[in-house]
């Protein structure tokens, strides 16, 4: 790889915390204008629409399969070119159709996501906007696709820049629309589409560049394409288990008003190191996992695995503690403004604190899954993922009389867990590849002391902080426990930021 590990995830984990960065600041305004009424509410739920397709069609089980096809053919590059081709085309004339359907079919997904709106207006708003978001999924699918053949080719800034520009164009379409007295909810629908024209010519461009051009012809269906399909059908049906999930978390929420947009200003929050960690762990280990499977290298295998592992929990594990100890603060200084009210934070952090339950198992699933998806097995984790389906909607409607929206939250960690553990579970057939080094082993009871140590000092200073509710407090919060835990592990666990790097590159 020629930039090593550690320089793609910190490429990815650099431009994901700025995607994240501008991501609150678009959900500042929209609490602050918006509040968690009518229109958040239709609106979440109308960007969930595209946004649940290209788990199948983007980043999710298309992906999945074609970055380990592809990353095996680079020693070829007229093959490589011919076969990226071809998925490309494929991919275009599947979200094509796809959308055309979902236009005519709008009222029926939107009951499908939200059957709680039915009778009210935000039932009549998730449609409307819907049919105008909608034709981000093409956009957005097609850049995905594009993305994983720079990943591939280890390049990584362009395609984790891509999201940041979402975010700066929903910005600015806010802006707009206070000033100028347009609604806003109707301008952040129309602004979506374009926010998914300008990430397409963004990776379009950077591919070019390289030597890589894509433009739509009818497509082929080679014996390479029918292969692909085959390997990625079982991680499609697993992509619909997860959004199975995320149904029945939304159908619950749906029930109670406010409720969708708690849960979506907390999953802001705790997305926030999943994306960074997780995302980039994931984008980078499944081309580097998949080239060193093709050469037969076990051992660099081995250790881009533990590396990987390492790296991810030693930024997330600190992240789930403190987001459970500052859980209210965080949710008040960023958001309670305007119309989201005392009420709405108490809510939010409420579902923050439960979600960050779940956050190790995130990323934990993120490190995971490439191992088996770097082999072409995407069969063994959809079995899993319908196991963790069903743990998921037995906690979720079960709870619901009891705990309100957060049974919703609360199913969402629990599957998480479960899925993560059936991953681990199932890597033991793998063999010395997928085996923890003494390194890992050394350093995970270590960190988990740091992070309960981190948590306790948190605790105290949150106590001593006259108003914890305003961004100087927080700054105190988040940067006081950021050098707590650095310079616990460098105390307990003898971490330096240069020996922890200089290993990731190693892997």
């Amino acid at each position: 790889m020629k930039s090593g590990l550690v320089r793609g995830f910190l490429a990815v984990g650099s431009w994901t915390l700025l995607s994240r960065v501008t991501g609150f600041g678009r959900d500042i305004l929209m609490a602050r204008w918006l509040g968690s009424g009518a229109v958040t509410d239709a609106f979440f739920v109308a960007l969930a629409l595209p946004n649940m397709f290209r788990r199948f069609f983007a980043e999710g089980a298309f992906n999945t399969a074609f970055v380990p096809m592809f990353s095996k053919k680079l020693g070829d590059r007229d093959d490589a070119q011919r076969f990226a081709r071809d998925a490309f085309n494929g991919l275009f004339f599947c979200v094509l159709l796809l959308t055309g359907v979902a236009l005519v079919a709008m009222p029926g997904l939107v009951f499908l996501m939200a059957a709680g709106f039915t009778g009210d207006e935000r039932f009549d708003l998730a449609v409307t906007y819907g049919r105008i978001m909608f034709p981000y999924i093409l956009m957005i699918s097609l850049a995905a696709m594009i993305s994983g053949v720079l990943n591939a080719n280890g390049r990584f800034t362009a395609a984790a820049a891509a999201p940041v520009l979402l975010n700066l164009l929903f910005l600015v379409a806010m802006v707009i629309a206070r000033l100028q007295g347009w609604d806003i909810g109707m301008t952040l629908a129309w602004a979506t589409p374009l926010t998914g024209i300008a990430q397409l010519a963004l990776v379009w461009w950077d591919a070019h560049r390289n030597g890589w051009t894509f433009t739509p012809r009818l497509p082929r269906l080679t014996p390479e394409m029918r292969r692909l399909v085959r390997v990625a059908t079982p991680a499609i049906l697993a992509g619909g288990v997860v959004q199975i999930n995320l149904l029945v978390g939304r159908q619950v929420a749906s029930q109670f008003e406010g409720a969708i947009s708690w849960l979506n200003y907390s999953d802001r929050l705790y997305q926030l190191p999943l994306g960074i960690v997780g995302a980039a762990v994931a984008v980078v280990l499944l081309p580097e996992l998949s080239r060193r499977l093709e050469a037969g290298d076990t051992v660099g295998g081995q250790a881009a695995y533990n590396r990987a592992t390492e790296f991810g929990l030693f930024l997330t594990l600190p992240a789930a503690f403190a987001i459970a100890v500052i859980a209210e603060p965080m949710v008040s200084a960023l958001f309670q403004r305007g119309a989201f009210t005392e009420f709405d934070t108490q809510q939010t952090a409420a579902a923050l604190i439960v979600y960050a339950l779940g956050l190790p198992a995130f990323v934990l699933q993120k490190i995971l899954q490439p191992l088996y998806f770097a082999r072409e097995d995407t069969r063994t984790p959809f079995r899993f993922a319908v196991n963790s389906m069903i743990v998921n909607a037995v906690v979720a409607v079960s709870l619901m009389p009891v705990i309100g929206f957060l049974a919703a939250a609360l199913a969402t960690s629990l599957a998480a867990w479960v899925m993560a553990g059936q991953l681990w579970w199932g890597t033991r057939r793998m063999g010395a590849a997928v085996q923890f080094d003494a390194r890992l082993k050394r350093a995970l009871p270590r960190l988990l002391i740091c992070c309960v140590l981190m948590a306790l000092a948190l605790w105290g200073m949150r106590m001593m902080l006259v108003d914890v509710r305003r961004i100087p407090s927080l700054a105190i919060l988040v940067f006081g426990g950021a050098a707590i835990y650095f310079a616990l592990a460098w105390a307990i666990a003898g971490y330096r930021l240069s020996e922890l790097k200089a290993a990731v590159r190693r892997g």
